[in-house]
């Protein structure tokens, strides 16, 4: 029997009730959560749209069915053959192009697409082409009823012949929407899923076409094939976005000879051999998955393992996905217009007038060295103004002239004393070197005093005013030996995700000094710094310079298979005290903290099985309600576990130095001083802790910022220092000295105001194993204390469009904890209000068809 009217009705209105019935849902979440709207919203249309077209194809089945079993089974084949047809049991069995093409013709994947958040409108137009087809399909065949079978009349072709015409030209204008530009709408909060506005500032700086090529194999890895659309549609968004200075290539090289060769050639690319296996067969296949970004003579290549992560939960439950790939290819793009810059002229990227300053006594003043050196430094400096073009200016100042006012000047505002070169000398004189431009101050280093260093540390000096160059970061690390000799703390992963856009420098302070390349200094789980050590990272923060540490006076030992805790002596203690900073001897421990992975062995059926178990562990800090929104560092953290953490205390009396705490735990978080850090468990086998003090917020993160005072301001220097006593020995063994470099050196004794201390108190929280620990039972590394370290370097260094972007791959929202009561009550309340909505629609029904029926009552009485 064909479908009337009414039928239609009350599947539009079914569709209507089972939406409504979820609405409690996504409302429940907002309320202990922050909620997305955006891919709520387009879900609901999605389900819209899909029940729309499912509906449409019912009709026209049951329009051309007698029976309403058949017409059932019927209409179910064709919606589910629309939607497997873009499934990837069958795409998988083709390559690329074919696959994305019956992806395209699949109801799934566009519904999809949809509920993520992204309306794009050649989606909408497909689900309302099926729905207008099924529907003229449904008004042919229910004209068809009114027809004599054995004759066909004018009218009748006139009806084949308009259904038909209209069906295929509702169908074909899915082709033409095909070949225009993205018309689409992201409705997620932040825009997701749509080119970012720092992605969009570098592509503005291109000034002459950029190529990015795909490199994709059509035959490739199942867990790699559906990430290539994702990846391609990405690629066309930057040719978008980009107006005509981005193009962008999708090649598959094993079908163009010529372009692979190349690739393997002048970019290093090669395929790689996947093993894929299925209940039939087992195979190898080589298969290419790269993008290149091309800039000039410049180029970057990124690998399957640059673009990807992989959450392995079991051993056959493995899933790949997309890492952040709008950072990864951003990054390159950024990565090869700094190499092109830096290839010409400095002062192309310079946009204002800088001024080298040198702060230089009179020559009867100097050490013969000295004089040599600023004859040296002078025939440089003016090869330098010539290239300049204008924008460099030279100015030599003798600070002991007109009295020693400017000697008193640059006192006072940098903290620049008269330097000696010995302990015990009662010579002395000034040579600092400074470059300016505005309001920054960057003091150049004299270092060995030759012409060699002196170009490589002015070169840096003009860097830091340039636009588009890459950073030094120098990097300080533990190198206390643990088992089989390997240092007890690794930081890799942090080298490699800094060394992904900055230059990453193993520093070493035993000479008493940073390099003069190096932007900023990160200290991480530093052991031990004598007083020369403790004496360059003083002096570099006087400079103007940041100071990003992560260290306490405690350390895990996970070298030997075994979870230690002892304590660490860093050096940091007493200087970081002077700044009115002090880690307490302790560790803090959070009721809201993250689970520890132990392995459990099980006895199931006369077999060992091990497993994974996550147990509460208060030492690993939950932080999300403690995370500073207002400052980028962490704003766009979602969540962030801070392992064997100490609390910090800062003095609230200092008014010189403005401190901006970033990482608090809980309320209810207490201290301990045991080193005895394995997970208790009670008889049930639970994680059973009780707090040991009183329960408050510990500050974990803070900034320093203000007009800091040197630690060796009253001091003696320590290099110089070192220097006499060596002379002293020589003198007690009256042996001929050895040739040295002359030493020249002062203190600084206060800082300018862009200087900064960035602390956070654990030695453990970035390196390699912990964040394998924190990782849990998904095999895979926590990214969220990597990003902070990032995060924080990016800040210091003012560079905070690829920290926007970053932050974007993670986006997820986490809901507030719940004691099992309250779940509960949530839980059964959705589900009560689910009930009472299907009993006031059964009502509602009820009193429909009683209505009805009064009214045919009626009107048969009359």
């Amino acid at each position: 029997m064909p479908s009337t009217p009414p039928a239609s009705l009350i599947s539009s209105q079914a569709i209507l009730v089972a939406l409504l019935i979820t609405l409690p849902l996504p409302i429940t979440v907002s309320i202990l959560g922050e909620l997305d709207w955006g891919p709520v919203l387009s879900g609901y249309l999605a389900v819209l749209l899909l029940g729309s077209a499912y509906m449409a194809i019912g009709l026209a089945v049951s329009a051309r069915c007698d029976n309403q079993i058949v017409s059932l089974l019927v209409a179910s084949a064709v919606c589910g053959g629309f939607y497997f047809v873009g499934t990837a049991a069958i795409t998988d069995f083709f390559t690329h192009s074919n696959a994305e093409l019956f992806r395209q013709l699949g109801t799934g994947a566009r519904f999809e697409d949809i509920t993520r958040g992204v309306i794009d409108l050649r989606d909408l137009y497909y689900y309302v082409s099926l729905c207008v087809v099924f529907l003229v399909l449904n008004t042919y065949f229910l004209e068809q009823e009114r027809w004599v079978l054995h004759k066909r009349t004018t009218h009748h072709k006139r009806w084949q012949a308009m259904s038909a015409l209209l069906a295929i030209n509702v169908l074909a204008a899915n082709l033409w929407l095909g070949q225009l530009p993205k018309l689409r709408l992201d409705t997620t909060q932040g825009q997701q899923y749509s080119i970012s506005d720092a992605t969009q500032m570098y592509l503005a700086q291109l000034q002459e076409p950029l190529l990015i090529r795909g490199y994709f194999s059509d035959k490739t890895h199942p867990l790699l094939a559906p990430l290539v659309p994702q990846l391609t549609d990405l690629l066309e968004e930057y040719q978008v976005v980009a107006d005509g200075r981005v193009r962008v290539e999708i090649i598959d090289p094993q079908q163009h000879p010529e372009l692979e060769a190349q690739a393997n050639q002048q970019f290093g690319i090669k395929p790689v051999p996947f093993q894929v296996a299925d209940r039939y067969q087992a195979s190898v296949v080589s298969s290419y998955f790269n993008v290149v970004v091309q800039y000039g003579d410049e180029h970057q290549v990124l690998g399957f393992r640059d673009l990807i992560e992989v959450n392995a939960r079991a051993e056959s439950d493995v899933e790949v996905l997309l890492r952040n790939p709008e950072h990864d290819i951003t990054r390159a793009i950024k990565s090869v217009l700094q190499d092109y810059q830096s290839a010409g002229n400095l002062f192309d990227t310079v946009r204002q007038p800088l001024t080298f300053t040198g702060y230089i006594s009179a020559d009867d003043k100097l050490p013969e060295q000295l004089v040599t050196f600023k004859q040296t430094l002078n025939e440089q400096l003016q090869q330098v103004e010539l290239k300049a073009q204008g924008k460099f200016t030279i100015n030599l100042i003798e600070p002991e002239a007109n009295g020693g006012l400017v000697a008193q000047q640059i006192g006072q505002d940098y903290g620049f004393e008269p330097m000696s070169t010995s302990l015990f000398s009662n010579e002395s004189f000034y040579f600092y070197l400074t470059l300016s431009g505005g309001e920054q101050v960057v003091q150049i280093p004299l270092e060995d005093m030759q012409a060699s260093s002196f170009e490589r540390n002015l070169n840096a000096a003009i860097k830091r005013f340039a636009k588009g160059f890459t950073k030094n970061v120098a990097f300080v690390a533990a190198t206390k030996p643990g088992g089989y000799g390997m240092p007890q703390a690794q930081f890799r992963n942090l080298e490699q995700m800094l060394g992904a856009q900055l230059n990453v420098q193993k520093e070493d302070l035993t000479d008493g000094q940073v390099s003069g390349e190096a932007d900023i200094l990160m200290l991480m789980a530093p052991d031990s710094l004598d007083e020369k050590q403790l004496f360059a990272v003083d002096q570099f923060l006087m400079k103007g310079g940041t100071v990003v540490a992560a260290t306490s006076p405690y350390s895990v030992d996970l070298s030997r298979g075994t979870l230690a805790m002892q304590h660490h002596q860093s050096g940091l203690n007493d200087w970081l005290a002077h700044h009115g900073l002090t880690i307490e001897d302790s560790l803090v421990m959070d009721p809201s903290n993250a689970a520890f992975p132990i392995p459990i062995t099980r006895n199931v059926g006369g077999f060992q099985l091990q497993e994974m178990r996550m147990l509460d562990y208060p030492y690993f800090v939950d932080v999300r309600d403690g995370l500073n929104k207002d400052n980028l560092i962490t704003s766009q953290l979602p969540q962030l576990t801070m392992a064997w953490a100490s609390p910090i205390a800062v003095d609230k009396a200092r008014s010189d130095i403005a401190y901006t705490p970033l990482i608090e735990s809980s309320d209810k978080a207490w201290t301990s001083s045991s080193v005895d850090i394995m997970p208790k468990l009670n008889e049930q086998g639970e994680a059973s802790y009780l707090s040991e003090s009183e329960t408050s917020k510990r500050l974990l993160g803070v900034i320093a910022q203000g007009k800091f005072n040197s630690f060796f301001a009253d001091k003696e220097n320590p290099l110089l220092t070192k220097q006499q006593t060596q002379e002293d020995a020589e003198q007690d063994t009256e042996t001929a000295p050895e040739p040295q470099t002359l030493e020249v050196s002062s203190v600084i004794k206060h800082a300018s105001d862009s200087a900064r201390i960035i602390l956070f108190s654990s030695n453990d929280f970035v390196q390699d194993q912990v964040l394998q620990l924190s990782g849990g039972v998904s095999q895979s590394d926590y990214l969220n204390a990597l990003q902070l370290m990032v995060n924080a370097v990016d800040w210091a260094l003012e560079d905070t469009a690829l920290m926007s972007i970053r932050s974007r791959g993670s986006f997820n929202r986490t809901l507030a904890p719940l004691e099992q009561s309250e779940q509960q009550a949530w839980e059964y309340g959705n589900y009560a209000f689910a009930l009472l909505m299907l009993l006031a629609m059964a009502f509602w029904a009820q009193m429909q068809r009683k209505r009805k029926q009064q009214q045919y009552l009626a009107w048969i009485a009359q």
